[in-house]
């Protein structure tokens, strides 16, 4: 089995573990000592302003952490798997990109690097 790190937690396991909402929320209560509720009501509101802010084509930049960006994805030919003789055009449409920051991208790779050498 490898070990992962959860968010500074050690756990043992064969899959990665999902932050959901919910555990992040008990999360930063636990470790800044807030009620669980005016933590959900702060991440609601910086979720919501995201969206807001998305919907309206801004395009969000947290520094060291990565960007938000909407892009807009061409039309395209697609194949059904089950009949691929028959060509669908698959439309144009408006998606939401994600740049990771630098300081995301080392963080990430370091523990890319960590759970290849324990896994070993």
């Amino acid at each position: 089995m490898k070990k992962m790190k959860e968010c500074g937690l050690m756990a043992t396991s064969t899959k990665k573990s999902t932050m959901t909402k919910k555990k992040l929320i008990n999360s930063i209560s636990q470790d800044k000592g807030i009620h669980p509720n005016d933590v959900r009501h702060v991440i609601q509101a910086f979720l919501d302003k995201i969206t807001d802010c998305l919907s309206q084509g801004e395009r969000l930049e947290f520094r060291e952490f990565g960007v938000f960006e909407v892009v807009e994805r061409k039309q395209k030919i697609g194949r059904n798997p089950k009949n691929a003789a028959v060509p669908i055009v698959i439309p144009a449409r408006q998606a939401v990109k994600f740049t990771p920051g630098k300081k995301m991208r080392q963080v990430v790779e370091m523990e890319e690097s960590y759970l290849a050498e324990i896994s070993s």
